[in-house]
């Protein structure tokens, strides 16, 4: 759709993950599926984590955090997903579209800094289990959680604002299903190399450094466990890991497959892989945590035990009041 004497225009069109209109309806139906999996999943993670007693430490906290980030995190993109499948014009409003291009990021980002925080608690956890209660506290975590948040709403705002001074005037079809930074940088007629400058040196920190603590607090663990003599020992180690090591392969491996290459190389491939740390991984959080810890495991049990049991009351109640009417 050409606007060649625009510079800001009045909205953009989300192409989407298909142009088919034969697809519109049966990827409504998976994402909204997905959706609900997703808020269902992690609600009951947070519950589960603030109800039981036994999972209140820093590792159980984190969680709870990142089953929140993530329910941001996905919300920010499906809905509007959503109602693009069974919409004729799929647009998105200039500001709308800012809007959500920044709390993507913050989201992302903080997705990206809890996995670090959970390394680093990890790291505290099996390398100096005696100092454990001392080193995180919950001023400590507090003081950690604070200081990333400051750090990425900042990064988020940067990058945004740099957006917000270029030129739009050739097209304002998106080819993505959001508004994710290179998609919309593919758009500009005005010069982007700040953005690109900035997203290979500032953005590039800013993803790196949280990957970068996960690695050598890993790497630290590992040199640990490998001191332990039996094996038994190894295996409880290695297991108190596991579920925090697939969420991170998951979430890195998609996002270094996406934004480490040039702008110009950015292609439909990127959309799907895109899917995966935006929308699958949130969803599998709650069943990799929850199927490969024990006590996340009983926690959710207890959690569904409770539920269960006062719905059984409630509806003695209403019952009896039924009868006695």
């Amino acid at each position: 759709m050409g606007m060649s004497n625009l510079t800001r225009l009045p909205d953009f069109i989300l192409l989407g993950l298909s142009s088919h209109p034969e697809d519109q309806k049966p990827l409504f139906a998976l994402f909204l599926i997905m959706y609900l999996v997703t808020l269902m999943g992690n609600l009951l993670i947070i519950l589960a984590i603030r109800s039981d007693s036994q999972l209140q430490n820093p590792m159980y906290f984190f969680l709870s955090i990142l089953s929140f980030a993530d329910i941001c995190y996905t919300t920010v993109i499906v809905p509007k997903m959503l109602v693009n499948f069974l919409s004729e014009t799929k647009t998105i409003s200039y500001a709308e579209c800012l809007v959500q291009m920044y709390f993507f990021l913050v989201f992302g980002n903080m997705d990206s800094y809890l996995l670090a925080a959970m390394a680093i608690d990890r790291y505290v956890a099996i390398c100096n289990p005696f100092h454990y209660v001392t080193v995180m506290n919950h001023g400590r975590c507090m003081l950690l959680l604070a200081f990333s948040t400051a750090f990425f709403y900042v990064h988020s705002l940067l990058h945004v604002l740099l957006v917000n001074r270029l030129t739009f005037c050739a097209s304002n079809v998106i080819h993505h299903f959001f508004c994710d930074v290179n998609p919309v940088l593919k758009l500009a007629c005005s010069s982007t190399s700040v953005n690109e400058v900035v997203s290979k040196t500032e953005g590039l920190v800013s993803v790196m450094a949280p990957f970068v603590c996960i690695v050598i607090s890993y790497l630290k663990i590992l040199i640990a466990v490998l001191k332990i003599p039996s094996a038994a020992g190894k295996r409880k180690a290695f297991s108190t890991c596991s579920s925090h090591l697939t969420v991170v392969t998951l979430f890195y491996g998609s996002i270094c497959c996406v934004y480490f290459q040039p702008l110009s190389s950015y292609t439909v491939k990127d959309r799907i892989v895109t899917v995966n740390y935006t929308i699958l991984t949130p969803m599998l959080n709650p069943f990799i945590y929850s199927l490969r810890n024990k006590d996340m495991k009983q926690g959710l049990e207890k959690l569904i035990s409770r539920i269960k049991f006062q719905m059984n009351r409630l509806s003695t109640t209403n019952s009896n009041k039924i009868r006695g009417a």
